[in-house]
């Protein structure tokens, strides 16, 4: 399953810039917000969900190599976070969803844990 499919599936809302999204795939999901714990466990390629927004999440996600971020909940990063993302290639979602909801539909989409 590529990253666009699980966009539309999942009706996420694209906050970085666009990309062909098709050519994206991702290998595993991982949901915490504590920032040491997606540090120890998330696989890279992979989708992180959580509801924090702020900068300190971008540079997670690089530093992991991980293919997008999903932020739940309508928690909503600002113009810099957003900006910071867009520099280091990071894909930034978002849904009102719960997060619990978020990884449900990515599982039953067929993506698994790392």
């Amino acid at each position: 399953m590529n990253l666009q499919q699980i966009i539309d599936a999942l009706n996420l809302t694209i906050l970085t810039e666009k990309k062909d999204f098709s050519l994206i795939e991702p290998a595993s999901g991982y949901t915490s917000d504590l920032l040491s714990c997606v540090m120890a466990g998330a696989a890279k390629q992979g989708i992180w969900v959580t509801l924090q927004s702020h900068g300190n999440i971008v540079a997670v996600a690089a530093l992991l190599d991980l293919c997008a971020i999903i932020i739940t909940e309508d928690a909503k990063p600002d113009a810099a976070t957003i900006s910071k993302a867009n520099e280091e290639g990071i894909i930034m979602l978002a849904t009102s969803e719960k997060s619990f909801s978020v990884c449900g539909q990515l599982w039953s989409l067929g993506l698994r844990g790392g």
